[in-house]
């Protein structure tokens, strides 16, 4: 072990946070409170039944549905009768309806009557399980939108209202509001949508209404705003009663863990990474700097190093006291050497946006962490945006949490089965199709190397455009995708392309793709909220197209879940269409590459043409695929018992300020510790001046806090070195430190108070109770490369085994 290196070690586990007592270990998400009807008592036959239908089902579900599927005969047996009725007269019913069979047949002929549509008995069945508090799966094409609104006016029939359906973006909140509106008009309940460019007042009677549509986001925005009000009428969210998720995998699962921040900004920011960008930028890989080969950690070499810290005038960089700048250099490496255009982020308008994993589109307002985000900004040539203080934070999982009722639809929910029951104690209600899906899903198509598949991919596509069968080719990235569509047009085949670059045209150019001769390159973002008809949209050969096969969906790589393979083959298929899938594979893609490890064989069999015949392969491909989804599980896991910690002292000082905010316990402290002053002053005066002095020392004293637990989380993986549990040692440091604030903000309060002259024309400014001028919201991205210190942590332990070899 070099000295260096040594030193680093010694800092880094001498180096970590303060020491204290912390709070055993959270449990599971809470856990929505469905609305119970009371249901027909069950024979031991009947039990029989269900018990062989349980053992029936998919895995991940323990819903059966056979108590609801007894309703649909009723139901469907009140159908003339409400029928004769007139508008006014059904709507009158509507506002009567208390059980599910009167919901739903009053829903049903709503539905018909305002969009010429009659649900479907499948619909009706998932509103149902939507309304005992379930995830309804329904597969694509199979109308969720509608089935979501039947739900939501059961819902507030049953006492359980102002319902919000809960989006991933804001294009789907505002169409499916107005889409809806007909239909919430003849049941009588006022509908909203809310969404980025909404005012505060347009916010407010969105809210108000019955029903109201809007992105998880926003929505979590607004009740982090709502936090900071010091006057009541300036809230815009009502009290929070049930939440309908739409795209439930999307929102529950992979956003999950995602921090909502509510951020104001503060002088003086600097930017120290521009000028580490600028020292990083003419590194060469192998010579300066190596990449493991997962591709997620990167270090530098000995010349490296030295290269680099030369250009800092000879420092060691190693040195306790040059550890920021170790850190920075890091960071501006990671950003030069992993992150890469075009498949991390693109650049538009002359700003860095991240392009979410998942679903292949444009992350709106997020950003990573860690100074990563201003890394990127530096390699790029842009000025940073600034990060700003944070005034407010709750994760995704945390803000539906506190919905006491949730329930959710989506097209791949069983496969997170237990993820969802584990972290929001919800149950999976498997909607069989109205009609069933005759999609043909074909074996996975394996190369060994990632130029024959690519060479196969576009000989498949050209023959089925030559054929005139629609084909809709999902790509893994912006990049891809662009060389795909290059590749094709080569080979004489047109085609539309759809990724994150031109994301605001996904609905109409994925309306089309179903269209004969239609050739439509996405990342795996298309489709999400629009149907693919066969002939185009206005189906004008759909005839044709059937007789062809009908949409042919090919994935050109396995996606790290299977969620997401399964929503792109979805897009096929859809309401008993005929269809096709087929995934494109290949022995060097970053999934087989990441996690396939030594279960990929030597020597695997294959054709001339490259494409692999051998099944141990297939198994490694499924392997690495399971891998990478217990990975991302586990970082969920890991990332909500962190959470939970910080999400409890929210909830308790956001009580506290709910009685400063709603009462006069500001006033009855400061009578008791400043008696003599405060008895001087008018009742309203002093009830004014300390609701705003205690609320502005409790807003700046959990924004201190907040800071505070960052740099702890940061630290405290350092002690991993030392054997130490990190979470535990996150709670020594988080615990003490909030126990002491709520002390802190008496004692700040009664020391403004003090040495402040007030009078009837009294300004929280002349107290230098100054808020930040100006306030914003960003989504915390995940750090692809764990924390700055974990960085750290890779790059010394990889220097210490090369050091001693």
């Amino acid at each position: 072990m070099t000295k260096r290196t040594q030193k680093a070690v010694n800092l880094m586990i001498d180096g970590s946070g303060p020491e204290g007592v912390g709070p055993a270990r959270g449990g599971r998400g809470s856990q929505s409170a469905p609305v119970r009807v009371p249901l027909p008592l069950m024979g031991v036959s009947q039990r029989l039944k269900t018990r062989f239908r349980r053992f029936l089902q998919r895995p991940g579900t323990t819903v059966d549905l056979a108590p609801l599927e007894k309703l649909l005969p009723a139901i469907e047996a009140r159908e003339a009768d409400l029928e004769q009725l007139s508008d006014a007269e059904l709507t009158e019913a509507a506002g009567r309806a208390t059980g599910y069979e009167e919901i739903c047949a009053v829903g049903r002929e709503a539905a018909r009557r305002g969009l010429d549509q009659r649900p479907y008995d499948v619909q009706l069945l998932g509103a149902m399980a939507l309304l005992s508090g379930k995830v309804a799966e329904m597969a694509t094409g199979e109308g969720k939108t509608l089935t979501a609104t039947v739900a939501a006016y059961g819902h507030v029939r049953l006492g359980n209202g102002p319902v919000h359906v809960l989006t991933v973006n804001d294009y789907l909140a505002r169409r499916d509001a107005e889409w809806m509106t007909p239909v919430y008009d003849l049941l009588g309940l006022s509908v909203g949508w809310v969404n980025e460019a909404s005012t505060p007042e347009e916010r407010r009677a969105a809210y108000a209404c019955d029903v109201t549509y809007v992105s998880v986001s926003e929505a979590g925005f607004d009740f982090l705003r709502d936090q900071l009000v010091t006057d009541l009428a300036d809230r815009v969210q009502p009290p929070l009663k049930t939440a309908i998720v739409d795209e439930a995998d999307s929102i529950l699962i992979d956003e999950a863990r995602v921090p909502m921040v509510l951020a104001g900004a503060v002088g003086g920011e600097q930017d120290p990474v521009h000028a580490a960008a600028a020292l990083v930028r003419g590194l060469r890989k192998g010579k300066h700097y190596t990449v493991a080969d997962d591709g997620r950690s990167v270090a530098f070499t000995s010349v490296g190093l030295a290269t680099v810290e030369a250009k800092l005038g000879g420092i060691d960089l190693y040195d306790a006291e040059h550890v920021g700048q170790l850190s920075t250099v890091n960071v501006a490496l990671h950003a030069h050497a992993l992150l890469h255009r075009d498949v991390d982020y693109i650049v538009r308008d002359d700003s860095v946006e991240l392009i979410d994993e998942m679903r292949g589109r444009v992350a709106q307002r997020r950003r990573w962490p860690d100074g990563l985000q201003a890394a990127v900004e530096a390699k790029e040539g842009l000025d940073a945006t600034a990060e700003g203080e944070v005034l407010g934070t709750i994760t995704v999982q945390a803000y539906i949490a506190l919905y006491p009722t949730v329930c959710g639809m989506t097209a791949t929910a069983v496969l997170v089965g237990d993820q969802l029951r584990e972290f929001f104690g919800l149950e999976v209600a498997v909607i069989p199709p109205n009609t069933p899906c005759v999609r043909e899903d074909e074996p996975d198509r394996i190369y060994a190397t990632r130029a024959e598949k690519e060479e196969a991919l576009v000989d498949e596509i050209t023959r089925c455009h030559q054929a005139g069968r629609p084909v809709l080719i999902g790509t893994l990235d912006v990049k891809e995708s662009e060389g795909l569509a290059a590749a094709l047009n080569a080979a004489g085949v047109s085609c539309v392309v759809l990724n994150a670059k031109n994301d605001d045209e996904e609905a109409g150019i994925i309306a089309e793709a179903g269209a004969y001769g239609a050739v439509t390159v996405s990342t795996q973002m298309a489709g999400r909220g629009v149907d693919i008809r066969l002939g185009g949209s206005d189906q004008a050969d759909r005839d044709r197209v059937a007789e062809l096969g009908g949409l042919y969906v090919i994935g050109s790589g396995r996606h790290d879940s299977r969620r997401v393979d399964d929503q792109l083959r979805g897009r096929a298929g859809r309401q008993g269409d005929p269809g096709g899938s087929v995934f494109f594979v290949s022995l060097e893609d970053d999934l087989v590459v990441r996690h396939a490890g030594d279960t990929v064989p030597a020597s695997p069999r294959m054709n001339a043409d490259g494409l692999v015949t051998d099944p141990q392969v297939d198994y490694a491909v499924e392997h690495a695929q399971r891998v990478a989804e217990g990975v991302n599980h586990e970082i969920h896991r890991n990332t909500w018992r962190y959470s939970q910690v910080i999400e409890q002292q929210r909830k308790a000082l956001a009580e506290r300020r709910e009685r400063l905010l709603t009462s006069d316990i500001a006033a009855l402290m400061l009578l008791e510790r400043v008696p003599e002053k405060a008895g001087e002053m008018d009742e309203d005066l002093l009830a004014d001046v300390a609701r705003t002095i205690a609320l502005y020392h409790l807003d700046r004293l959990w924004a201190d806090h907040l800071a505070e637990l960052s740099e702890v989380r940061e630290g405290v993986h350092l002690r991993a070195l030392g054997r130490l549990d990190p979470l535990d040692e996150f709670h020594r440091s988080a615990v003490p430190a909030f126990n002491a604030l709520v002390p802190e903000i008496e004692t700040r309060t009664v020391a403004t108070f003090e040495e402040t002259e007030f009078d009837e024309g009294w300004e929280p400014d002349s107290s230098k109770l100054v808020r930040p001028s100006a306030t914003w919201t960003y989504l915390v991205h995940d750090n692809p490369f764990g924390s700055e210190l974990d960085r750290l942590i890779a790059s010394v332990g990889r220097r210490l085994i090369s050091g001693s070899r």
